[in-house]
């Protein structure tokens, strides 16, 4: 170990060289690193995740592709990873498995929460060749329903006003290639890396749209220059503890505050459409395809539709941690059913990869017990997620006359969870998510009637659609579970489901029946 444990030393470049066997560090010359890219919002999964992978093609083949981090929303990054030298400890965990490294891609990071300024200096310059970005879905400042920029929002009404000093980050990156525009012309690959169906359409869509209002010929100059390809990541990185800071300390004597973890799986599969360099992520494990919405959709329907799924029920049951709901044999029993028998059936195929296959990894994924995810953490901001995760299932399921009696189980857990949070019901957890406040005063307004309730919120057209909010099929489905969720035993709402989706089936025509019995026959095989 490095130093006694009352003066322990901090992470950074000095402390490289005298770092304990056990922790893997950059094989590169770090000094030799300049920036090629940046990043917009480093957390734990861009430290988990993109950085992960840009460290490993540094190792394979080095390159100008150092990351200047930034961060235009709290933490600031000046006291942890700054104070480093962009250095830190990934740790990934498997149940009582633990294996650590340091990251060294991130080479400089920017506090730009007072003023957009510093965010600007960089996304201008001309060594920026790429930048990326997870932001969270509410980040775009664009409607859940249609995709489109949102120009009711606060901080769009702000930069349209004020676009020089610009806060949000549709206005922050048009800013940004206006500036390119004039000083040097440069293209610019925009990578989003957050969980939205076709994120890149999104994200060309809020930047085109506001650049349209600025004028100017600003958007045409953007579709000449700028490349916005979509993207599908994932990796399991959980909030950061005290825990894995103190694990740091304890089993590697060294001090770091930028401590992340995450599971093992990872993927990312990048759309082929640049306007410029790209790093050759391809050969450390990513994939460029030329249309990643099969892999985007297996996964937002599957891994993340189930982590909604059982983080509104697990907290409604009780539980704190996905590993503890899907270790209940009832909301496991549910959630695989539900993929299975619903969810399974709007997606189209990926290439080399078997469904079933795919939700039982996804399962095992979440029973890692190390992986200790809030389900309060993971419930954060659901109006912004269940669109692709659950709605878009089950408009499809509906457009086939199939089924929905599982689907929208978790659609109602998701109303029930904003519904406890509110006065009226006893505020019984503190909730995050942009229509709290919206879901609240419905619910205060309307007290115990679950017809009422769903009809307040089913009415929210930003999320819901309007023609998907009168089907009647949907209204009575996810009235009828909201109601069994807000009474004292919610879980019978989940029983009662399983009961009634297990008539559905077995309704179903013969040939159906029969491919829904061969899929549960093979879930074992897929094991």
């Amino acid at each position: 170990m490095i130093g006694a444990s009352a003066s322990l030393e901090t992470l950074g470049p000095a402390l490289l060289d005298r770092l304990p066997a056990a922790v893997q560090k950059p094989s590169y010359n770090r000094t030799a690193l300049t920036p090629g890219m940046a990043h917009l919002g480093v957390g734990a999964f861009h430290r988990c995740h993109q950085a992960e992978y840009t460290d490993d093609l540094l190792s394979l083949r080095f390159d100008r592709w150092g990351v200047v981090g930034i961060n235009i929303r709290p933490p600031s990054l000046a006291d942890t990873l700054g104070r480093q030298g962009g250095l830190y400890t990934r740790l990934i965990r498997e149940d009582q498995r633990m294996e650590a490294r340091v990251i060294g891609s991130i080479v400089k990071v920017v506090d730009s929460q007072s003023s957009a300024a510093p965010a600007l200096d960089v996304l201008s310059s001309p060594e920026i060749e790429l930048v990326t970005m997870t932001v969270t879905e509410k980040g775009y400042c664009h409607i859940p329903s249609s995709g489109e920029l949102d120009l009711d929002h606060p901080d769009i009404v702000h930069d349209l006003a004020s676009p020089e000093t610009p806060r949000s980050v549709p206005g922050i990156l048009a800013k940004a290639l206006e500036l390119r525009r004039a000083a040097h012309g440069r293209p610019l690959t925009l990578l989003s890396c957050d969980n939205i169906p076709a994120n890149g359409v999104i994200l060309a869509n809020v930047v085109q749209a506001f650049a349209k209002r600025r004028g100017n010929g600003l958007a045409d100059w953007i579709s000449a220059n700028a490349a916005f390809p979509s993207a599908m990541v994932d990796r399991i990185a959980p909030a950061v503890t005290q825990a894995d800071l103190d694990s740091v300390e304890q089993r590697f004597g060294y001090r770091d505050a930028a401590v992340v973890g995450g599971e093992p799986f990872r993927q990312w599969v990048i759309e082929q459409k640049f306007a410029g360099r790209m790093p050759r992520w391809d050969l450390v494990g990513a994939s460029f395809v030329d249309d990643v919405t099969p892999y985007e959709h297996l996964k937002m329907r599957v891994l993340n539709g189930a982590q909604t799924t059982l983080a509104t029920l697990g907290v409604l049951a009780g539980l704190e941690h996905t590993f503890d709901a899907i270790a209940d044999p009832l909301l496991a029993d549910f959630v695989r059913r539900m993929l299975v028998e619903e969810t399974l059936p709007t997606l189209t195929p990926v290439p080399g990869i078997l469904p079933h296959a795919y939700v039982e990894q996804s399962l095992d994924r979440l029973r890692n017990t190390a992986i200790r995810h809030r389900n309060h953490q993971i419930a954060t901001d659901g109006s912004q997620k269940i669109v692709q995760r659950l709605l878009n299932p089950i408009r499809d399921r509906l457009s086939q006359g199939e089924s929905i009696a599982l689907l929208s189980v978790p659609v109602a857990g998701w109303m029930a969870y904003l519904i406890q949070a509110s006065a009226r019901f006893g505020k019984r957890w503190p909730v995050s998510d942009p229509y709290a406040g919206k879901v609240a005063g419905i619910a205060d307004a309307t007290g115990h009637d679950a017809k009422a309730l769903a009809a307040g919120i089913l009415a929210l057209d930003t999320i819901f659609d309007p023609g998907l909010a009168a089907n009647e099929a949907f209204r009575t489905a996810v009235t009828s579970a909201l109601d069994g969720l807000l009474s004292n035993d919610p879980m019978a709402a989940v029983r009662h489901s399983l009961q009634h989706g297990e008539a559905a089936r077995l309704k179903l025509p013969a040939q159906s029946a029969l491919s829904v019995s061969a899929v549960n026959s093979r879930q074992g095989e897929a094991r």
